[in-house]
Protein backbone atom coordinates (compact mmCIF):
# COMPACT_ATOMS: atom_id res chain seq x y z
CA UNK A 1 0.00 0.00 0.00
CA UNK A 2 2.78 2.56 1.19
CA UNK A 3 4.51 1.43 -2.84
CA UNK A 4 1.10 2.72 -4.62
CA UNK A 5 0.63 5.83 -2.50
CA UNK A 6 4.70 6.49 -3.49
CA UNK A 7 3.79 5.69 -7.07
CA UNK A 8 4.31 8.78 -9.40
CA UNK A 9 1.09 7.74 -11.74
CA UNK A 10 -0.92 7.04 -8.98
CA UNK A 11 0.27 10.26 -7.56
CA UNK A 12 -0.59 12.46 -10.43
CA UNK A 13 -3.66 11.27 -11.70
CA UNK A 14 -4.92 11.00 -7.84
CA UNK A 15 -4.02 15.17 -8.53
CA UNK A 16 -5.95 15.37 -11.58
CA UNK A 17 -8.65 13.54 -9.61
CA UNK A 18 -8.70 16.00 -6.80
CA UNK A 19 -8.06 19.18 -9.12
CA UNK A 20 -11.46 18.17 -11.49
CA UNK A 21 -13.12 18.02 -8.25
CA UNK A 22 -12.23 20.89 -6.68
CA UNK A 23 -13.14 22.77 -10.21
CA UNK A 24 -16.60 21.12 -10.27
CA UNK A 25 -17.22 22.20 -6.63
CA UNK A 26 -15.87 25.77 -7.82
CA UNK A 27 -17.87 26.34 -10.72
CA UNK A 28 -21.25 24.35 -9.39
CA UNK A 29 -21.26 27.15 -6.41
CA UNK A 30 -20.35 29.97 -9.29
CA UNK A 31 -23.46 28.76 -10.85
CA UNK A 32 -25.96 28.48 -8.16
CA UNK A 33 -24.83 32.32 -6.61
CA UNK A 34 -25.85 33.57 -9.86
CA UNK A 35 -29.62 32.08 -9.88
CA UNK A 36 -32.16 34.68 -8.66
CA UNK A 37 -33.26 34.20 -4.76
CA UNK A 38 -36.87 34.60 -3.55
CA UNK A 39 -37.41 35.67 -0.12
CA UNK A 40 -41.25 35.87 1.53
CA UNK A 41 -39.39 38.52 3.39
CA UNK A 42 -36.25 40.32 4.72
CA UNK A 43 -34.82 42.40 7.53
CA UNK A 44 -32.09 44.31 6.51
CA UNK A 45 -31.11 47.66 7.44
CA UNK A 46 -29.29 48.92 4.29
CA UNK A 47 -29.34 48.04 0.49
CA UNK A 48 -26.80 49.04 -1.65
CA UNK A 49 -27.54 48.58 -5.65
CA UNK A 50 -24.30 48.51 -7.44
CA UNK A 51 -22.55 47.82 -11.23
CA UNK A 52 -20.62 45.21 -12.03
CA UNK A 53 -17.58 47.47 -11.47
CA UNK A 54 -18.79 48.40 -8.04
CA UNK A 55 -20.54 51.79 -9.11
CA UNK A 56 -23.39 52.73 -6.35
CA UNK A 57 -26.29 53.28 -8.01
CA UNK A 58 -28.99 53.24 -5.01
CA UNK A 59 -28.94 52.54 -1.41
CA UNK A 60 -32.08 51.77 0.68
CA UNK A 61 -31.17 52.80 4.17
CA UNK A 62 -32.87 53.04 8.06
CA UNK A 63 -31.71 56.21 9.64
CA UNK A 64 -28.86 54.70 11.66
CA UNK A 65 -27.32 53.63 8.03
CA UNK A 66 -27.89 56.34 5.79
CA UNK A 67 -24.91 57.83 4.11
CA UNK A 68 -23.92 61.14 3.81
CA UNK A 69 -23.02 63.01 0.87
CA UNK A 70 -21.27 60.70 -1.90
CA UNK A 71 -19.73 62.35 -4.82
CA UNK A 72 -17.93 60.16 -7.39
CA UNK A 73 -18.13 57.72 -4.91
CA UNK A 74 -16.32 59.32 -1.93
CA UNK A 75 -18.65 60.35 1.30
CA UNK A 76 -18.45 62.99 3.41
CA UNK A 77 -20.91 63.40 6.27
CA UNK A 78 -23.92 65.42 5.31
CA UNK A 79 -24.24 68.34 8.12
CA UNK A 80 -28.14 67.47 8.71
CA UNK A 81 -29.76 64.64 7.05
CA UNK A 82 -30.68 61.94 10.00
CA UNK A 83 -33.54 60.16 8.45
CA UNK A 84 -34.51 56.52 6.56
CA UNK A 85 -35.28 57.00 2.61
CA UNK A 86 -33.24 56.26 -0.42
CA UNK A 87 -30.62 57.89 -2.41
CA UNK A 88 -30.59 57.79 -6.39
CA UNK A 89 -26.36 58.22 -8.16
CA UNK A 90 -25.97 58.22 -10.99
CA UNK A 91 -23.44 56.64 -13.72
CA UNK A 92 -20.29 58.00 -11.94
CA UNK A 93 -21.54 57.29 -8.15
CA UNK A 94 -22.08 60.85 -7.26
CA UNK A 95 -25.45 61.60 -5.48
CA UNK A 96 -28.24 63.28 -7.94
CA UNK A 97 -31.66 62.76 -6.26
CA UNK A 98 -33.38 60.80 -3.42
CA UNK A 99 -36.46 59.81 -1.25
CA UNK A 100 -36.87 60.85 2.57
CA UNK A 101 -39.30 60.12 5.03
CA UNK A 102 -39.98 60.06 8.73
CA UNK A 103 -41.93 61.75 11.95
CA UNK A 104 -44.14 61.01 15.25
CA UNK A 105 -44.87 61.98 18.11
CA UNK A 106 -42.24 62.74 21.16
CA UNK A 107 -43.26 62.51 25.27
CA UNK A 108 -44.57 65.62 25.55
CA UNK A 109 -47.34 64.93 22.40
CA UNK A 110 -45.45 67.15 19.88
CA UNK A 111 -45.70 65.56 16.05
CA UNK A 112 -43.67 65.83 13.36
CA UNK A 113 -44.09 64.28 9.83
CA UNK A 114 -42.37 65.04 6.60
CA UNK A 115 -41.38 63.46 2.92
CA UNK A 116 -39.07 65.01 0.69
CA UNK A 117 -38.86 63.62 -3.25
CA UNK A 118 -36.07 65.84 -5.67
CA UNK A 119 -33.95 65.26 -8.84
CA UNK A 120 -30.47 66.69 -8.75
CA UNK A 121 -28.69 68.76 -11.61
CA UNK A 122 -24.81 67.38 -12.38
CA UNK A 123 -23.32 67.65 -9.55
CA UNK A 124 -25.40 70.29 -8.07
CA UNK A 125 -29.02 70.51 -5.51
CA UNK A 126 -32.09 69.14 -6.70
CA UNK A 127 -33.79 71.18 -9.65
CA UNK A 128 -37.55 69.43 -9.11
CA UNK A 129 -38.85 68.55 -5.49
CA UNK A 130 -42.13 67.82 -3.41
CA UNK A 131 -42.16 67.98 -0.11
CA UNK A 132 -44.63 68.00 2.74
CA UNK A 133 -44.38 68.37 6.17
CA UNK A 134 -45.78 68.51 9.51
CA UNK A 135 -45.12 70.34 12.97
CA UNK A 136 -45.47 72.82 15.70
CA UNK A 137 -48.95 72.79 14.70
CA UNK A 138 -48.73 73.56 10.85
CA UNK A 139 -48.35 71.81 7.65
CA UNK A 140 -47.45 72.47 4.38
CA UNK A 141 -47.01 70.39 0.73
CA UNK A 142 -45.29 71.75 -2.17
CA UNK A 143 -43.69 71.14 -5.16
CA UNK A 144 -41.10 73.34 -6.60
CA UNK A 145 -39.09 74.38 -9.77
CA UNK A 146 -35.30 75.19 -8.74
CA UNK A 147 -32.26 76.97 -10.93
CA UNK A 148 -29.20 76.04 -9.95
CA UNK A 149 -25.58 77.49 -9.98
CA UNK A 150 -23.28 75.89 -13.18
CA UNK A 151 -20.36 75.78 -10.64
CA UNK A 152 -20.08 72.27 -8.58
CA UNK A 153 -21.44 71.65 -5.60
CA UNK A 154 -17.78 70.64 -4.23
CA UNK A 155 -17.14 74.22 -3.85
CA UNK A 156 -19.80 75.08 -1.13
CA UNK A 157 -18.87 71.93 0.56
CA UNK A 158 -15.23 72.40 0.70
CA UNK A 159 -15.98 76.16 2.00
CA UNK A 160 -18.12 75.46 4.38
CA UNK A 161 -15.58 72.74 5.96
CA UNK A 162 -13.81 75.77 5.90
CA UNK A 163 -16.01 77.87 7.96
CA UNK A 164 -17.14 75.22 10.55
CA UNK A 165 -13.36 75.61 11.58
CA UNK A 166 -14.08 79.42 12.21
CA UNK A 167 -15.10 80.88 15.60
CA UNK A 168 -19.08 80.94 16.16
CA UNK A 169 -19.24 84.50 15.59
CA UNK A 170 -17.40 84.88 13.10
CA UNK A 171 -19.51 81.84 10.58
CA UNK A 172 -22.32 83.96 9.49
CA UNK A 173 -20.32 86.97 8.42
CA UNK A 174 -18.29 84.52 6.28
CA UNK A 175 -21.63 82.35 5.24
CA UNK A 176 -22.79 85.77 3.79
CA UNK A 177 -19.82 87.16 1.93
CA UNK A 178 -19.93 83.64 0.25
CA UNK A 179 -23.18 83.88 -1.08
CA UNK A 180 -22.82 87.21 -2.06
CA UNK A 181 -19.81 86.10 -4.40
CA UNK A 182 -21.33 83.28 -6.34
CA UNK A 183 -24.92 82.56 -8.25
CA UNK A 184 -27.13 80.71 -5.91
CA UNK A 185 -30.03 78.56 -5.95
CA UNK A 186 -33.29 80.30 -7.06
CA UNK A 187 -36.92 78.78 -6.78
CA UNK A 188 -38.77 79.97 -10.33
CA UNK A 189 -42.15 77.93 -9.82
CA UNK A 190 -43.74 76.99 -6.25
CA UNK A 191 -46.99 75.07 -6.33
CA UNK A 192 -48.75 74.13 -3.10
CA UNK A 193 -50.47 74.12 0.31
CA UNK A 194 -49.07 77.27 2.99
CA UNK A 195 -49.11 76.58 6.66
CA UNK A 196 -52.61 79.40 6.68
CA UNK A 197 -54.63 76.73 4.71
CA UNK A 198 -53.92 78.83 1.38
CA UNK A 199 -53.14 77.19 -1.85
CA UNK A 200 -51.23 79.10 -4.88
CA UNK A 201 -49.31 78.50 -7.71
CA UNK A 202 -45.93 81.25 -7.74
CA UNK A 203 -44.28 82.15 -10.59
CA UNK A 204 -41.40 83.57 -10.54
CA UNK A 205 -37.96 85.27 -12.35
CA UNK A 206 -34.57 84.45 -12.15
CA UNK A 207 -33.86 86.15 -8.91
CA UNK A 208 -36.33 84.15 -7.56
CA UNK A 209 -38.86 86.97 -7.20
CA UNK A 210 -42.59 86.24 -7.37
CA UNK A 211 -44.32 88.04 -10.62
CA UNK A 212 -47.49 85.87 -11.28
CA UNK A 213 -49.19 84.72 -8.13
CA UNK A 214 -52.36 82.46 -8.41
CA UNK A 215 -54.26 81.93 -5.21
CA UNK A 216 -56.98 80.32 -3.70
CA UNK A 217 -57.85 81.85 0.42
CA UNK A 218 -58.95 79.44 3.31
CA UNK A 219 -61.74 81.45 3.00
CA UNK A 220 -62.14 80.30 -0.85
CA UNK A 221 -61.93 84.23 -2.43
CA UNK A 222 -59.66 83.47 -5.42
CA UNK A 223 -57.25 86.19 -6.66
CA UNK A 224 -54.23 86.57 -9.56
CA UNK A 225 -51.77 89.16 -9.09
CA UNK A 226 -48.53 90.52 -11.33
CA UNK A 227 -46.26 91.93 -9.64
CA UNK A 228 -43.19 94.10 -10.65
CA UNK A 229 -39.44 93.65 -9.45
CA UNK A 230 -39.85 95.53 -6.77
CA UNK A 231 -42.72 93.22 -5.21
CA UNK A 232 -45.39 95.24 -6.20
CA UNK A 233 -48.59 94.37 -7.52
CA UNK A 234 -49.24 95.86 -11.16
CA UNK A 235 -52.53 93.83 -11.79
CA UNK A 236 -54.96 91.78 -9.87
CA UNK A 237 -58.22 89.99 -10.45
CA UNK A 238 -60.67 90.51 -8.86
CA UNK A 239 -59.38 94.06 -8.47
CA UNK A 240 -58.19 95.51 -5.39
CA UNK A 241 -60.99 98.00 -4.20
CA UNK A 242 -60.28 101.20 -3.91
CA UNK A 243 -59.36 103.81 -0.81
CA UNK A 244 -62.36 105.52 -1.07
CA UNK A 245 -64.82 102.48 -1.10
Amino acid sequence: MTKLFSNPRFLAVYSAVVTLAFAIVVLTGFAESRQKQKFSEIDVERINVVEPDGTLRLVISNKAEFPGIIIKGKETPHPNRKTAGMLFFNDEGTENGGLIFGGGKDASGKVTSYGHLSFDKYEQDQVFSIDAGQGNGEEASQLRVIDEPDYPITEDLAAGARIEKLPKDQQGAAWKQLRAGKPQAETRLMLGRANDGSVALRLKDVQGRDRIVIKVQPDGAPSLQFLDEQGRVTSQLPAAPSHGS
